[in-house]
């Protein structure tokens, strides 16, 4: 179909002359007055924004969260069936290779499921409102008290050969399967979460310190796509959890290993001239072909934000961390469109606007400028502006539109301009809710005024 498409030159001139066409319209301007300068100030005419501009209100952030919430609340069940005959499975001594998680719309223990978990505990302190601690705390629980039945069975019944619906927590054997989820537990712990989580905890410390792969030097890598291979993904999957390690735990070892990882990795990634981070880096490569995805940037910003957190003030890779974090804070600042979003690909305007990169942005930057690490009079309204841009794709029904699929590397440029969108990709969700939480703490913290009809930090007198 593609080649007949493209060897017929009429088709094709039309076609692309029409998307040509639509393009040119979505950047234009679409107001054009007919009033003139003696009788009208033209400068005070209201724009036509293809987003909200403005300030953003508390009240209407909270009613997205609460939307959000309430849909995940109802198709994210905790409860364990048989998967043959869907009856319930209530006694945990009796499972077998049959039982399985109820299924939802979205999986509870994927290493997006840690960050949204991490984003429910934020939301609810951000709002004062206990029914987002909640949702987290009835999934980790359920969770915790699950995993030793799932253990001992799969220990007892090796020839069943996994750990059941569990078996990424109870087995890790990659870091997408225990980061986020281990962070988000010792979050929890942490935040007073009932729940016996420390036997995962260490097991998931153990894994990204001692089993996960790496690199001679000791940068954590994967054996795929293609053989030591870096993915800018794993910062957050092994960094965060480390961190956290690090606070719970008092043990400098922790945040030595979190720093070095952020290092070893930016120093191979990090394009200082663009401010921002390649998707992959390949050992066995000449050349090391740029894509700098969004969602991957969106990982190494917050991982970074996550680190700095907890971070001791004394500790020597701090100011390290923290100008890394400021450069690439800059970086993304360039790439951000007119609507507010960003590009699937950052530096490709072809490429389409992104929603869960949006998200991550909105809140990391959010959060640098509330604890001081970054300007906030030159940063703030842009992280508003990407809040409005972010709200409209939050439906009515509490989905999040508009997010990238699940997506591997790629050293080609359609490989990324294609990947689908959908509102049951799951890594929109916990951005989303981590990026309200931390705009309404930027709201709290900042004043805002309209100042010849744009958006400014207000200055103390």
């Amino acid at each position: 179909m593609a080649a007949k498409f493209f060897s017929n030159p009429i088709i094709s001139t039309s076609v692309l002359s029409g998307l040509l066409a639509l393009t040119t319209a979505g950047f234009a301007q679409r107001n054009e007055t007919k009033a003139n300068d003696s009788n009208t100030p033209l400068h005070l005419l209201q724009p036509d924004y293809p987003v909200p501009y403005g300030i953003v209100k508390k009240e209407n952030i909270i009613k997205d969260l609460d939307r959000i919430h309430a849909y995940l609340n109802k198709v994210t069940p905790t409860a364990f069936v048989d998967s043959k005959t869907g009856k319930p499975v209530t006694d945990l001594t009796k499972i077998d290779q049959n039982t399985a998680l109820q299924k939802g719309d979205y999986r509870i223990v994927s290493y997006e499921w840690g960050v949204t978990y991490s984003a429910m505990l934020l939301a609810s302190k951000a709002t004062g409102d206990p029914k987002f601690k909640e949702y987290s705390d009835t999934r980790l629980k359920f969770i915790a008290e699950s995993v030793p039945f799932f253990k001992k069975t799969s220990q007892e019944h090796a020839d069943w050969g996994t750990a059941g619906p569990l078996r990424g927590l109870v087995d890790p054997h990659a870091l997408d399967d225990c980061g986020a989820m281990c962070a988000a537990m010792i979050k929890a712990t942490r935040a007073g979460t009932p729940g016996d989580f420390r036997p995962l905890i260490n097991s998931h410390i153990d894994y990204i310190l001692n089993k996960e792969h790496k690199l001679k030097d000791g940068t954590l890598a994967r054996n795929r796509p293609q053989p030591n291979t870096i993915w800018l993904d794993d910062l957050f999957m092994a960094v965060p959890a480390l961190a956290q390690m690090g606070k719970l735990t008092g043990e400098k070892k922790y945040y030595d290993e979190a720093v070095k990882q952020v290092l070893q990795i930016s120093e191979r990634m990090f394009n200082k001239s663009k401010g921002v981070y390649m998707h992959g880096w390949v050992e066995g490569m000449t050349e090391h072909p740029q894509f700098h995805w969004a969602r991957a940037n969106g990982w190494g910003i917050l991982t970074k934000v996550e680190l700095l957190d907890v971070l001791p003030a004394n500790h020597p890779g701090r100011p390290k961390i923290l100008a890394l974090l400021q450069a690439h804070i800059k970086g993304l600042a360039s790439y951000q469109s007119g609507s507010g979003f960003w590009h699937q690909l950052l530096d490709r305007n072809d490429s389409y606007l992104e929603t869960s990169a949006t998200a991550i942005y909105a809140y990391s930057i959010a959060k640098a400028i509330n604890n001081g690490w970054v300007d906030g009079l030159a940063y703030a309204p842009m992280t508003l502006l990407a809040w409005n841009a972010v709200s409209t794709k939050i439906n009515k029904e509490g989905q999040v539109e508009g997010t990238c699929v699940g997506t591997g590397m790629g050293f080609d440029p359609a490989f990324y301009f294609h990947r689908p969108i959908s509102p049951f990709a799951a890594h929109g969700y916990g951005p989303v809710i981590m990026a309200g939480a931390e705009v309404i703490n930027l709201l709290n913290n900042k004043s805002f005024e309209i100042n010849d009809s744009s958006v400014q930090l207000l200055q103390k007198k």
